[in-house]
């Protein structure tokens, strides 16, 4: 395996919200290990720097990470962007049944690395919870065969934190693609409000709302899920975002409709092609682990935007090394904030999403479940 001494230190911290216990000039000399690393290891990244007025000289006294040119995350819809580590490792892609995917592979450090982190933020949480048993309904895609879908992969690896005693998708794999079982869905939830064990839903939340909104309108009776249930989204919303739901419309909704506390409903950001996790707290704001650092930028000329101010969201993160994704951008628009405005405790900044930047949204693995609702 891959080793990177100030790189694997860095996303071996076990506080993920406590900037003060990253030592002095870590997070520096992790990114310059990274870049250096893909210097050597990545077939054109020492030009990239280079044609951005950088070199590997540079990396090691920069402590101005935005000066590190990004990658645009829909820049690896056209290209597969590989090191050498990245040549034989796991592959995850962005979308669903069709249209445009993000391939991005995942070497041994690297997925160790990502995974590492969300067991942290679950550890911080108390979702960690080996000795109780759950039920799960997910609101994904059922697998066919080895799973290559990122959302997937993400929702079979959460399943980690707590036993399963059963496991329902709302994506049901029919042999020739995949439907959502609405129904089913239903069904589920009232027999789990039965049987006692605590459900944990993760996955897509335009699922689950659609769910909330057949219950009602067919006259189903509410249900009180048991104690230490939790709600987990992520993947997103819909191709249309004037559509998406208020997350606290969604919360106050879910805690009607099935009895899970408003603090115990919780979204999290992330992307295939930046694997970091960007975990909702208490009061249901994006903070920034020790893992990654969050710069948004004026989409006009790219400089920097300070707190309070709206730009393109982007993130820095010496954690992969089987692509040169540690510098990278989305598509999305976003404001970040001081730790201290949240009020939730964490010190650390956290960000505040507005949506997809641009007339022509890209297409992502929410995008194409969408679709599934309502036959689309």
């Amino acid at each position: 395996m891959t080793h990177l001494p100030a790189s694997d230190a860095l996303c071996a911290l076990p506080r993920p919200y406590c900037p003060d216990s990253v030592p002095c000039g870590l997070f520096d000399q992790a990114m310059a290990e990274i870049s250096r690393f893909h210097c050597r290891h990545t077939p054109g990244y020492e030009g990239w720097l280079n044609a951005n007025g950088l070199t590997v000289d540079d990396l090691d006294s920069l402590d101005d990470w935005s000066r590190l040119p990004p990658i645009f995350a829909n820049f690896f819809k056209q290209r597969l962007l590989l090191s050498t580590t990245g040549e034989d490792a796991l592959e995850l892609t962005s979308s669903g049944t069709s249209g445009q995917q993000s391939r991005m592979r995942y070497d041994a450090r690297s997925l160790a690395a990502a995974q590492f982190m969300v067991a942290q933020i679950f550890r911080h949480y108390g979702w960690d919870t080996p000795d109780t048993p759950c039920n799960y309904l997910l609101l994904s895609y059922e697998p066919q065969g080895r799973i290559t879908l990122g959302t997937s992969f993400t929702d079979q690896f959460l399943c980690g934190f707590a036993p399963a005693n059963r496991v329902v998708y709302a994506l049901r794999n029919t042999g020739g693609g995949h439907q959502f079982d609405v129904f089913g869905v239903i069904q589920a939830l009232q027999a789990f409000a039965e049987e006692g064990l605590p459900v944990r839903i993760l996955g897509f939340p335009a699922f689950l709302w659609q769910t909330l909104q057949r219950m009602q309108a067919t006259g189903a009776a509410d249900l009180q899920l048991p104690a230490g249930s939790l709600a987990f989204f992520g993947g997103g919303w819909k191709t249309q975002a004037a559509q998406e739901i208020p997350r606290q419309q969604l919360y106050a909704r879910i805690h009607r409709q099935l009895g899970i506390e408003k603090v115990r409903c919780r979204d999290g950001y992330g992307a295939v092609e930046h694997a970091v996790p960007y975990i909702e707290c208490d009061h249901h704001h994006f903070h920034v682990p020790v893992y990654s650092k969050v710069l948004v930028r004026n989409p006009a000329d790219f400089s920097l935007q300070p707190y309070g101010q709206q730009g393109l969201l982007g993130f820095i993160s010496p954690y992969i090394s089987s692509s040169p994704g540690h510098a990278v951008v989305m598509s999305d628009l976003a404001t970040l904030h001081p730790g201290a405005s949240c009020g939730c405790g964490l010190a650390s900044d956290w960000f505040e999403l507005h949506g997809r930047a641009g007339t022509t949204p890209g297409r992502s693995c929410a995008m194409a479940a969408s679709e599934l609702l309502g036959g689309r």
